[in-house]
């Protein structure tokens, strides 16, 4: 079995007590076994479900369009006349 490369790893340490920090070990066994997986595995799933909580999920744009955009996309948009929405969500009769 080839060695890992070890630059690409980090010291983990449990916890004494389980806090908002941290977890024990026998917390972390006990997650790994209600997933269904090993400890390695439920660290790895706690740290990308945190992920995409907090990290943006795409690249930041340019901001707001400018004139000349806003410009262009009215121009390729179909200009049949019909400007308005009707939607069947809501029930608009009167009683």
């Amino acid at each position: 079995m080839p060695a890992r490369p070890t630059a690409n790893q980090i010291a983990f340490r449990y916890r004494a007590v389980d806090s908002a920090t941290g977890i024990t070990r026998d917390t972390a066994k006990r997650l790994a076994e209600q997933l269904g997986v090993d400890e390695t595995q439920a660290i790895h799933r706690a740290l990308h479900e945190l992920a995409v909580k907090m990290l943006p999920q795409y690249e930041a744009d340019d901001g707001p369009l400018t004139v000349t955009q806003v410009r262009q996309i009215k121009k390729r948009a179909p200009q049949d006349g019909k400007r308005s929405v009707r939607s069947s969500l809501f029930d608009t009769a009167t009683a």
